[in-house]
């Protein structure tokens, strides 16, 4: 079942290399459903992509906003992470950058973080530093390698995330996080378990919630949510984004989750 659902990935792989986009190869059109959840989006544009894992069926609302590329912001921390551990930039979880007493826009950013603390608490600043660190050379190599969007990270090593040459749809968004979840990226299985665990958002008796939002900070006029939730029942993934913010986008993700009984009240 395990060399399965690696050659399925694999195809998936291929697939969106070939299309650049997705939403039809998360499960194959026979397997793509509809997701009614206008009422979520309360009139804003915006898109989801709700895979369920245990039977590859998939749910998209707004099937063509979901294959268009947009800049993935802060949930690039997922990938920066992954690729921070895997280049040895940070020795785990749990090792601290001091802040630099640069004073930004959000309290919680001014302070010294670590790789967990400031995935939770999204400080750019510290992943920038790691971008830094790791490289141009070696952060080009594992862009490609992980086939994030369109590959582009000319924007600046420490900026090409942020509202600038790397982009995303949402369609790839999930096809990354169920790699993720199936810890078929190229980095060792304990640095995905590392990352997988700092993204927990919640956790109660009945699931563990992991998800990174992201905002284009200079207008909020975008937002992501991209994750992974485990139930009793099985592993979900999905991907929201939203012309508003992060915050938004989180917020659809747990009302659709929760309207779909996929996680309890």
């Amino acid at each position: 079942m395990k060399m399965m659902r690696r050659a399925g990935i694999a195809v998936l792989a291929l697939l969106l290399l070939l299309t650049g986009t997705g939403a039809d190869v998360l499960g194959g059109k026979e397997n793509t459903k509809e997701l009614r959840i206008e009422e979520a989006f309360a009139g804003k544009e915006g898109t989801m992509v709700l895979k369920n894992l245990n039977n590859d069926k998939v749910y998209v609302y707004n099937k063509e906003r979901s294959k268009e590329r947009l800049t993935p912001e802060s949930t690039f921390k997922v990938a920066n992470a992954l690729v921070g551990l895997g280049t040895a930039a940070v020795r785990d979880e749990y090792e601290v950058k001091r802040w630099d007493g640069v004073e930004r826009e959000f309290e919680s950013w001014n302070r010294d973080h670590s790789l967990a603390s400031a995935m939770r608490e999204s400080a750019i600043w510290f992943y920038q530093d790691l971008a830094r660190t790791i490289g141009e050379k070696k952060m080009k190599n594992y862009v490609a390698k992980i086939r994030y969007g369109n590959q582009d990270i000319s924007g600046g090593i420490d900026r090409f995330w942020l509202n600038s040459s790397l982009r995303i749809s949402a369609a790839e968004q999930a096809a990354f996080i169920e790699k993720l979840v199936e810890e078929d990226l190229p980095f060792s299985k304990q640095n995905q378990k590392t990352v997988k665990r700092i993204m927990i958002h919640d956790e109660q008796d009945h699931f563990i919630l992991h998800g990174k939002t992201g905002t284009r900070l200079s207008d909020m006029g975008l937002g992501w949510y991209v994750g992974f939730v485990e139930t009793e029942k099985g592993t979900w993934v999905f991907a929201v984004n939203i012309d508003g913010t992060g915050t938004e986008a989180r917020n659809i993700a747990l009302e659709v989750l929760k309207e779909r009984k996929i996680i309890k009240q």
